[in-house]
């Protein structure tokens, strides 16, 4: 079986962000603390004792205290249940929490070579011995199986493609680290699939839109994590929180005529679960006309913790 843990579902700064102040942020300090969340990351297994995670938040440390499956086994002095990280992109939200895997546990950073470039120039990322913790480069349209710690198949095949976004935020006009020149390759989508079972799903945490050849790949899936990080394009400008768009990050409204809403409906997919999620973002409240939208269309805003098996 393949078991999928989602260990945050907010976007960078998690809900509430530190230092905001808007309605969502007030409301999970004070009356419902139920809207709390931390960065978005996902946990996943087809043994349920092996475990591989998706994108590795700054989050982490407190993700893997609060998820009972990712707990060193009984009896053992030093112990992780986590055999690797597969990254999707080099933003802080993705990488930042490598940094709390560098008390020497191995395990495998697999990453398209442009990610694993930027690892590779920030040397902070060195406390992280290549000795112990392989990095592993993967391949767009090129499937590959994880490996747990003593070499074996993972019995999980990845399948990473390119979807349309951006470079990581921090690199924006600077010369890119491994001597590029294109962005091809520094945002992946996911197929995540049980060889066992061959039951599959598809991870996308940032996208810009979405055009007909992703419409075509997600088409009948029974179970898509997407991008979700603002209801409006222009949310952040709008509340006065900032002065970014969603696209200039490299992420696609949930609503509106090219959103993740309406750009996806209509393709048989089982079940579509928003990642991601700005603290901006009023689908967060239950109470919203923006949230009652999206689960008329069949989405869910999840918690951190949910457990899904397929």
């Amino acid at each position: 079986m393949l078991r999928v843990v989602i260990l945050g579902a907010a976007a960078g700064g998690g809900v509430p962000q530190w230092n905001c102040g808007c309605p969502v942020c007030r409301a999970a300090r004070d009356a419902h603390p139920e809207l709390r969340s931390t960065q978005s990351s996902i946990a996943i297994s087809a043994d349920g004792e092996h475990w591989f995670l998706i994108n590795a938040s700054p989050d982490l440390r407190q993700q893997v205290i609060a998820t009972p499956q990712l707990h060193p086994k009984k009896g053992r002095l030093r112990h992780s249940p986590i055999s690797g990280v597969i990254l999707t992109n080099g933003e802080v939200d993705a990488v930042a929490g490598l940094l709390s895997m560098r008390e020497g546990s191995p395990f495998t950073i697999y990453g398209h070579p442009n990610v694993l470039a930027i690892l590779k120039a920030n040397t902070i990322f060195n406390v992280l011995s290549e000795a112990n913790v392989k990095r592993q480069p993967i391949g767009i349209d090129r499937a590959f199986e994880p490996q747990l710690p003593d070499g074996t198949g993972s019995g999980i095949e990845i399948l990473p493609f390119a979807v349309r976004g951006k470079v990581a935020w921090y690199l924006r006009d600077k010369t890119l680290p491994g001597g590029r020149s294109d962005e091809v390759g520094d945002t992946l989508g996911l197929r995540v699939s049980d060889k066992a079972t061959d039951k599959y799903f598809y991870f996308l945490a940032a996208v810009a839109d979405v055009g007909d050849e992703l419409k075509t790949r997600l088409a009948g899936a029974p179970l898509v994590f997407f991008d979700g990080t603002v209801w409006r394009d222009d949310e952040l400008i709008a509340s006065g929180l900032g002065s970014k768009t969603g696209q200039s990050m490299g992420h696609i409204a949930m609503s509106g005529k090219d959103g993740a809403i309406e750009s996806l409906a209509g393709l048989g997919i089982g079940r579509k679960i928003f990642l991601h999620i700005n603290n901006s973002n009023p689908a967060l409240l239950s109470t919203s006309q923006e949230r009652a939208i999206a689960e008329r269309a069949g989405w869910q805003i999840p918690r951190d913790g949910t457990e899904i098996v397929l």
